[in-house]
């Protein structure tokens, strides 16, 4: 299955600056995989001892993959994902 993987600017350093690259897979996690063995770089950015970093969130068709399979989500032809850093906050004094 091809998916486009929308990449956010903190991580396009890692595809040639590209924003929308494609992947294949069954489920999210084969998808992250196989973009990982193209722009290996992007491997340690979503993940830290195998599991996907807390910050990192996907969402595929524009829906949270924590709230659907996580990373065992199926996806088929022509699906989209986005990863999404989180973004923390507060207030500055």
């Amino acid at each position: 299955m091809t998916v486009k993987v929308q990449i956010p600017a903190p991580m396009r350093q890692h595809t040639d600056g590209k924003s929308l690259v494609e992947a294949t897979g069954d489920t999210v996690q084969a998808v992250l995989d196989d973009l990982g063995s193209k722009y290996p770089g992007l491997t340690g950015r979503l993940f830290e001892n195998g599991q996907l970093r807390r910050f990192v969130n996907i969402y595929l068709n524009n829906e949270d993959i924590r709230y659907l399979d996580s990373l065992t989500t199926a996806v088929k032809d022509g699906d989209e994902m986005a990863i999404i850093p989180a973004v923390a906050g507060g207030e500055h004094e």
